[in-house]
């Protein structure tokens, strides 16, 4: 496939997943949100079952039970700490069972059921102050990184550099500060804008080591021009979580 081929089809993918974000975000209904939620954790599950080397079905109906209770449950990110001490009690009684199955429950269940506890809380501007932290720290990394870039930031992903990181954590933590005065004050904006972008990098850039763990280039193949779902909600698994917590904390 030529270069210019792959950059139509990922403009185009990205356009539809706009729209679509965009449509449902307007609309706001608990139950389409909870629903096209649930449609991205149970995608992004199954690829990280891939990533993490794990087969069978028996962990993905567990993450169906999980995401039906959490339409429910109103502190959707308690579930979370639930899972954590049932599979630990599970690991206690049967030595057979493995740490490993546990993992897709840490990610990307965790990011996503604080995604939809942050969505209850605070409703979609929330997720709109989300979505343009996680997105302005990628376009300003990419565009920074592209023109100046030298230093190379980690070996988990040679692509990007210190100058790139840098950029990104600027151009987010402004344009994110002034979208999140509609939600809290200045100051604590800021706090938010800037530690949301910085766990968008790191929430990237461990997807990434997953990767190349288990030798693959993309998380899947669904998005046409951008892999798969984790490609592309692995910023936002790690910055909801930071957000949510932060928003708790300071407002």
């Amino acid at each position: 496939m030529s270069v210019l081929m792959a950059s139509k089809e990922r403009v185009a993918t990205s356009l539809v997943l706009v729209g679509v974000v965009l449509l449902i975000g307007v609309i706001d209904k608990f139950l389409l949100m909870w629903a096209f939620l649930g449609v991205v954790y149970l995608l992004a599950f199954r690829e990280a079952m891939a990533l993490f080397g794990i087969k069978g079905n028996d962990l993905y109906y567990f993450a169906v039970a999980v995401w039906l209770i959490g339409a429910i449950y109103p502190y959707s990110d308690d579930l979370f700490i639930l899972m954590s001490v049932a599979y630990a009690s599970a690991v206690a009684f049967n030595k057979e069972l493995e740490w490993k199955n546990f993992l897709p429950f840490i990610y990307p269940t965790a990011g996503m059921l604080f995604i939809l506890a942050m969505y209850q809380e605070y409703g979609v501007l929330s997720l709109l102050w989300l979505l343009v932290i996680v997105a302005l720290t990628d376009v300003g990394a990419y565009a920074v990184g592209k023109s100046i870039g030298k230093t190379p930031f980690s070996e988990a992903s040679p692509k990007k550099t210190m100058e790139g990181v840098a950029g990104g954590l600027a151009v987010a933590t402004i344009g994110g500060m002034f979208v999140g005065l509609s939600i809290v004050d200045l100051g604590v904006s800021f706090i938010i804008a800037f530690m949301v972008s910085v766990s968008s990098i790191f929430g990237d850039l461990f997807e990434s080591s997953l990767k190349r763990a288990a030798g693959v280039k993309d998380s899947g193949t669904l998005l046409p021009g951008h892999g798969g779902v984790l490609d592309r909600i692995d910023g936002y698994l790690f910055g909801a979580i930071v957000m949510l917590v932060l928003l708790r904390g300071l407002v």
